[in-house]
């Protein structure tokens, strides 16, 4: 019997292309690959890539680069690019990096079987189309291998609110929802394999409108779907946009009580101004007043942002408007990064703030942000929180998990196993994570 093919993936970016990388790796698994975790052994090296960071592209091409030596030593290894920096340079990728087999967008993973066996016959494959095929409805049957306690599920893909600093519109396309029922078949199948907390995905997840029974379904109503599942106990969504925080999304997270208490809702910025020219189509008071209505139906629900330093035009004064933002919401969470332009998007085009600038506002903004982040952890201590364990940690019998909250608690006890979601005294808050007990009852 013929020894097994290995695929090496690296990913780059968001929990989407986690789940990406997971289904490619599925796709490839029926093409007779199996997943090594090092490049070196590797028959086909993937590298999933993300356009959002700064010269995102650059970076594949210099990790492209160290690959050479391992390609000339092993005239047979296939390299390709996937992702959505592959969808936005595909040709250039091919020009400029002669080494690279295939290049594949993100809506045409599912294809990879078929550009394997022509790079295998000598070509070069290249598949940036957006496909009338449904990779999710061609790649429905997964591997029943076991899973993890934790598993990302994409609902939604794509974007229409082109926002003037984003590729997304470009590199996913349009806001596209998969169906309800194979979003809960896939579910119930990620469940039986183990997985006890799903966290649905999307570009804009919180517009999701998939084809449900009764005609469209809305999150809140997927959610509500997902929640009878036995065995499913945690849900969690991300990433959401301001003006599709609907009221029965909202009155979900105070009724559902498999809907953790977290909210991942990017803002951007503080000032009106900058939101204007970002093409944002929401103002800071609208965000705050549904900040506070999010809040009245989940009070204890921690908040996490996103914001963007030193956007064209941005003044001091709008600077400031975006800390008192963030004084005012006080976030557990956030990202922050300084503006990059991303060639073909409005904001590329306008006149830029000078990068020292940039860099003095984020280390302002990320110390605000980073007290912030302290004090929602050291809030904790004292407190009983449900943790959901996944993995042993770097101590003996030491255990690791997240809590309703996200936040990352480690415990001292051998006995814990990944899966369980028990109860923890926290007694410290450390730099990035909290320390507890275990109370010997049965979680709630």
């Amino acid at each position: 019997m013929a020894e097994p093919k290995k695929l090496f993936i690296k990913t780059y970016g968001c929990q989407m292309n986690v789940y990406d990388s997971e289904r490619m790796a599925e796709a490839m698994g029926g093409a007779g690959y199996v997943e090594t975790q090092t490049p070196d052994d590797a028959d086909m090296i993937l590298l999933n890539t993300c356009h959002i960071r700064e010269k995102a592209a650059e970076k594949v091409y210099s990790e492209l680069g160290r690959f050479r030596e391992l390609k000339d030593a092993k005239p047979d290894l296939k390299i390709g690019v996937a992702g959505c920096v592959a969808q936005a340079e595909g040709e250039e990728i091919m020009r400029r990096q002669p080494l690279v087999d295939l290049v594949v967008g993100p809506q045409s993973y599912h294809r990879l079987p078929q550009m394997e066996a022509k790079v295998r016959d000598g070509a070069k494959a290249l598949d940036t189309d957006f496909p009338l095929d449904d990779k999710f409805d061609t790649l429905r049957k997964r591997a029943k291998a076991k899973r993890g306690p934790t598993a990302f599920l994409t609902v939604q893909e794509g974007c229409d609110k082109f926002c003037a600093f984003c590729v997304v519109p470009y590199t996913r396309g349009a806001e596209v929802s998969r169906p309800a029922d194979r979003i809960i078949e896939e579910a119930r199948e990620l469940v039986d394999r183990g997985v006890r907390e799903i966290t649905l995905l999307g570009q804009n997840v919180n517009a999701y409108h998939g084809a449900g029974p009764d005609g469209d379904m809305t999150l809140a109503g997927l959610i509500w779907e997902l929640d009878k599942i036995d065995g499913l106990a945690r849900i969690r969504f991300t990433t959401s946009h301001p003006n599709d925080m609907a009221d029965d999304l909202i009155e979900a997270h105070g009724t559902c009580a498999k809907l953790m208490p977290y909210l991942h809702l990017p803002v951007q910025s503080g000032s009106d101004k900058i939101l204007k020219r970002m093409n944002r189509s929401h103002t800071a008071e609208s965000y705050l007043r549904l900040i506070e209505r999010i809040r009245e139906a989940r009070p204890d629900i921690l908040m996490s942002g996103d914001f963007i330093v030193g956007f064209p035009e941005e003044t001091e004064e709008d600077f400031q408007a975006t800390m008192d933002l963030i004084e005012e919401v006080n976030y557990g969470y956030a990202y922050s990064f300084k503006y990059s332009t991303r060639p073909g998007t409005p904001a590329a085009e306008r006149p830029q703030v000078d990068e020292e600038v940039k860099s003095d506002r984020l280390q302002r903004l990320q110390a605000l942000i980073t007290r912030q982040q302290r004090a929602a952890q050291e809030a904790m201590v004292g407190r009983s929180v449900n943790v959901l364990f996944e993995k042993p940690g770097r101590l003996p019998g030491q255990m690791v998990g997240k809590s309703d909250y996200l936040h990352a608690v480690h415990v001292t006890d051998a006995s814990i196993q990944p899966g369980d979601i028990l109860p923890v005294k926290i007694i410290d808050s450390g730099t990035n994570s909290l320390s507890g007990e275990v109370l010997r009852r049965a979680a709630e």
